[in-house]
């Protein structure tokens, strides 16, 4: 084997040589070896006060060169505090991460988090660099120590396309206001939130994994993309069916729905019912229906009823999750009160997380009644092909 004489060169060559490559080519480089890893690994320390965080986090972005992406550490961790750090990352694609050091779970306190992303509300204390325009930013594990910081951070991205939140303990309350840019919203494992308002006139994608809070949107806007994962329940107490029903609105135009079953029969069902097949999901072409085991027993009611609004479904994926919640009570009402609706365009059926081979069998032929044309590929939980025509 040939020596490897691109490892031997100098930091600064290196980085010369990446700066040519396209993003997606040079970032493969930190698989090459240790000795390329290390380069894209980099670090800058710094240490000082929790209000210098903001100033700290502009100035290395500052020096951050889209285009010659080894010449200044694309990490940086900043050490305040006793023992607190806040870990930047600048990746490819206008990309910032932020990760705050989770702080001890006694001295954690209940918090409320505004984002504000107006003209009228873009900070002065310290505006980010216009070099490096931050189009998605990740926010981890922010607390009630740090929620000023990431608040004022985010208030200084005028150009934020994508706002990803995640594992805040504590959070309870969030108002996301924002009549820019923001087309993006995903908010994951923020379990004790209980009050989502937003003010986002412009939203086209909302991902959400969580208990269900109160979901408050301001404006009326029609997403393209909504997950709306409560497979852990309610996050408070007296959610009624009608707290529901602007949410319901802004994803009846969906084209991909990730959906529970118990969201269906307790807050979407009762508010459709009445209106007689009338509200239908004209653009869903991919639906993914997290449901459970109920006494030991599949029930389809519940996603037949829903499979019957949804006339242009393509792609349909079925998991299992033998934990997630369940309201309880019969629905067994929903099947005779659905029009029926047969699926023509269902390309893909796949499932997830059954048990059981006689299951899915059992669901594909319920399914393949429902359809309308040529049968559509089956794939099973361990990855095999159920045979349609067998099925039949």
């Amino acid at each position: 084997m040939g020596k490897d004489l691109f490892s031997n060169l100098p930091d600064e060559i290196l980085g010369r040589i990446v700066s040519f490559l396209p993003n997606e080519s040079s970032l493969e480089t930190s698989l090459l070896s240790t000795r390329w890893r290390d380069l894209w690994n980099e670090a800058l320390v710094k240490h000082g006060t929790q209000e210098d965080i903001i100033g700290v986090v502009a100035g290395f972005i500052t020096r951050f060169e889209e285009f010659d992406p080894l010449k200044h550490p694309r990490k940086l961790q900043f050490h305040f505090a006793e023992d607190s750090v806040v870990s930047a990352t600048v990746a490819n694609n206008n990309k910032l991460m932020l990760h705050f050091s989770p702080w001890k779970e006694e001295i954690q306190m209940g918090y409320e988090l505004e984002f504000k992303q107006t003209k009228q509300h873009i900070a002065t204390y310290q505006s980010f660099p216009s070099t490096f325009s931050v189009k998605t930013l990740y926010l981890k594990s922010v607390s009630c120590f740090t929620s000023n910081i990431a608040a004022s951070i985010v208030s200084n991205l005028e150009h934020l396309q994508n706002l990803v939140v995640i594992d805040c303990k504590g959070l309870e309350s969030l108002s996301v206001d924002s009549t820019s840019e923001l087309h993006m919203l995903t908010i994951l494992d923020c379990l004790e939130l209980k009050t989502l308002h937003l003010k986002t006139s412009r939203l086209k994608s909302f991902r959400y994994r969580g208990p269900l809070p109160l979901l408050r949107p301001e404006y009326h806007f029609n997403l393209r993309d909504a997950m709306l994962d409560f497979r852990l329940g309610l996050s408070c107490s007296g959610l009624k069916t009608k707290d529901f029903d602007a949410t319901l609105l802004t994803i009846k135009n969906c084209e991909v729905l990730t959906l529970c079953k118990w969201t269906f029969e307790e807050l979407i069902w009762p508010s459709i019912s009445p209106l007689s097949g009338s509200f239908i999901f004209y653009k869903l072409r991919e639906l993914w229906w997290i449901d459970n085991y109920h006494e030991d027993e599949y029930n389809t009611d519940a996603l037949f009823s829903f499979l019957k609004l949804c006339p242009s479904l393509e792609h349909l994926f079925v998991t299992i999750d033998p934990e997630s919640y369940s309201a309880g009570g019969s629905n067994s009402c929903l099947m005779k009160g659905t029009k029926c609706t047969e699926l023509e365009h269902l390309k893909l059926i796949k499932f997830m997380g059954f048990s059981s081979r006689k299951d899915e069998i059992s669901l594909a032929k319920c399914l393949i009644h429902l359809i309308k044309g040529k049968p559509p590929k089956i794939k099973t939980s361990d990855g095999n092909c159920l045979d349609a025509v067998f099925v039949q």
